[in-house]
């Protein structure tokens, strides 16, 4: 069984939630546990993978950044958007602890969301060739993780009842065959928090963890 923390925050600028990250790479550099799961939401932000993403816009920048702040990242893949109403997770992961296995662990994510939407009755899977987890041919939750010295950051970001029109003005994650979706759309009526509390069980179950709660103020 593995030791995690939970670090549960609410609505949190984008580059406030990136230097929590840093810090929580440090604490688990240290032996502070074997992982902190930091969950979230952002005000309207779109983010920039190391993929690329501006060639995406479907606006000028101009014009997109009237709507949402927007920032490159260090994660991998293209742009994507977050905001209210969409649950981001952020696991601070040893993998030494796990294994060091880049694929594996992007699919135990993605398998803790598939999980978590089985709850609802929703039968939700993987695309060939695309990260995520998808419903049909809509993507309900982005993935975008970078590792360094087999610690993971940043994460996932699965829409509950998002505001989809922040889509309409990219192409998410580049792909421009298929869509976005979310709870809401798929008719599920569905509080962040249960959904949230949801998913922190599938965290414990796919990743095998003790999960604790920890505040901003253990991170130091």
């Amino acid at each position: 069984m593995h030791d995690v923390k939970l670090l549960k925050l609410g609505l949190t600028p984008y580059m406030e939630a990136r230097d929590l990250q840093i810090k929580a790479r440090e604490k688990v550099k240290q032996g502070f546990s074997d992982g902190i799961l930091i969950t979230l939401q952002h005000p309207p932000v779109y983010t920039v993978g190391r993929s690329g993403g501006f060639e995406n816009i479907l606006i000028s920048i101009g014009e997109l950044e009237k709507k949402a702040e927007i920032y490159q990242t260090e994660r991998g893949g293209n742009i994507t958007f977050h905001g209210p109403g969409q649950i981001v997770a952020y696991p601070i992961f040893n993998l030494d602890r796990w294994k060091k296995d880049v694929h594996l662990y992007v699919y135990k994510l993605e398998e803790a969301i598939i999980r978590l939407l089985a709850d609802y009755a929703i039968d939700a899977g993987r695309k060939d060739k695309y990260r995520g987890v998808w419903v049909g041919d809509e993507k309900i939750c982005a993935i975008g993780a970078a590792i360094n010295q087999w610690i993971t950051w940043h994460g996932i970001a699965f829409n509950v009842n998002t505001d989809l029109n922040y889509f309409k003005f990219i192409n998410p994650c580049g792909i421009t065959d298929f869509g976005v979706t979310s709870l809401k759309k798929l008719g599920v009526k569905a509080g962040i928090d249960e959904v949230l509390n949801r998913m922190i069980d599938k965290f414990k179950q796919v990743f095998d963890a003790e999960i604790g709660q920890i505040t901003l103020q253990d991170l130091g």
